[in-house]
């Protein structure tokens, strides 16, 4: 929502906003950014909404209780999904969408790296913040230009990627998550037919699409990863689709490769917070099932010591509905050394039917044989992290949506330097 907020603001829009966790005091760093955008947070009381309002735009996390929704179908005030909004002001310009069950965010970030860097000064607009974007005053997840390319991440959870039309895509991948595998494949071959020009995928992706598009095929990954600094085979993938892309679209592949070279991944995509004593501390957005495996591999793969993972389910729907896969999963991924702990659900309110606890959830997973093990706060994590590790291991923090996470992240690295 906040880069929606960002390019409407840029359009010349005056945009207001409100947050939850801004009127239970949470000052949080992203919410700063936005104020020095010029952008104004109100109470989420329905008073942000007046005759002078043009429109709210909303995502599909929205309640129907929602205050500021209510006002505004009161006063008959248009209601725009964020994807519909985002579709309007990239109206007229050449748009190069990406899509995937995963990866996409990764994807984006390292297609607008590349073409900025290759001199097409494209419009970007991400879920995630560029590491070489991020500033203090900056938040890194939309970068506007005066190029002919609006490169956006679009989203297949609510189905809302079907609002874009696109000149180009890349699908990164496709898999069961928030619907069913046979109605993913529909949802990706529907928004497949609405491409205009061509799609960038792998193999895998492509025989299940049916396009009659142009289908390039991603290079193989061993030619991207002599230029790639992010660690993972998942990352290798994902490189090798946006330089794939990045050819299609014009630039040469070796000046995709040589700007690959510097960039430095997405705020909490497997973004490495820092180490102490020889332990290295990692900050992800992984809640669904090949997410939270890619990351695990990646990060064992790349230590001497064990794995110490920490996931903090999203919402109790996606627990319930994954809770199966989830657990097969991390007996597969997890060594005999590595152990997880998992956090309570995350819940910031609303009518969600809480039908699976994440402590019924670790019974479940203790039962299988898995070393899981329940903490019911950040203090107790931190606790029970200080009392495990050791020199050569790594903490690989997971989750979406608990803005508390990434700083109990950061926190970590410092406690693990006072130790």
């Amino acid at each position: 929502m906040n880069a929606i907020a960002q390019v409407l603001r840029h359009q010349g829009y005056t945009v207001t906003g409100s947050d939850r966790g801004h009127d239970q005091g949470q000052d949080l760093p992203v919410l700063q950014k936005l104020a020095a955008a010029g952008i104004t947070m109100l109470p989420q009381d329905g008073s942000g909404i007046s005759e002078s309002t043009g429109a709210l735009v909303v995502s599909s996390a929205i309640e129907s209780d929602n205050p500021d929704l209510i006002r505004a179908r009161a006063q008959k005030i248009p209601v725009l999904h964020r994807a519909e909004a985002l579709a309007m002001a990239a109206a007229g310009k050449t748009v190069v969408a990406i899509a995937g069950t995963s990866g996409k965010t990764t994807v984006t970030g390292m297609v607008g790296w590349l073409l900025e860097q290759a001199g097409l000064d494209p419009t970007v607009i991400n879920g995630g913040a560029l590491v070489n974007w991020r500033s203090d005053k900056v938040i890194g997840n939309v970068r506007m230009g005066q190029g002919h390319y609006w490169v956006i991440e679009v989203d297949e959870s609510d189905r809302s990627l079907l609002h874009f039309h696109p000149e180009w895509a890349a699908l990164t991948n496709i898999s069961r998550d928030h619907f069913s595998l046979e109605e993913t494949i529909k949802l990706f071959q529907q928004f497949a037919a609405q491409v205009g020009v061509g799609i960038c995928c792998g193999a895998d992706v492509s025989s299940l699409l049916r396009s009659a598009k142009t289908v390039v095929e991603a290079v193989d990954p061993a030619i991207v990863r002599p230029s790639l600094r992010l660690i993972g085979e998942h990352n290798a993938h994902n490189a090798a689709l946006a330089v794939t892309l990045c050819e299609a679209l014009g630039v040469e592949r070796q000046v995709a490769l040589d700007a690959l070279s510097d960039f430095r991944g997405i705020e909490r995509r497997l973004e490495q917070v820092g180490a102490a004593h020889g332990v290295q501390v990692f900050d992800d957005y992984g809640h669904n099932t090949a997410k939270i495996a890619a990351a695990c591999r990646a990060v064992s793969a790349s230590i001497a010591g064990s794995l110490l993972a920490v996931w903090r389910p999203h919402g109790y729907g996606p627990l319930a509905a994954m809770a199966d896969d989830l657990a097969e999963m991390f007996k597969q991924v997890l060594r005999p050394d590595d152990r997880l702990y998992v956090l309570p659900v995350y819940y910031a309110g609303g009518t969600a039917n809480r039908q699976l606890e994440s402590s019924d959830w670790v019974c479940r997973l203790q039962a299988a044989g898995i070393a899981a093990e329940h903490v019911l706060d950040y203090p107790a994590l931190e606790k029970a992290i200080l009392d495990r590790v050791r020199e050569g291991d790594a903490v690989l923090c997971m989750g979406a949506r608990d803005p508390e996470l990434p700083f109990f992240a950061r926190h970590l690295v410092q406690r693990l330097a006072t130790v």
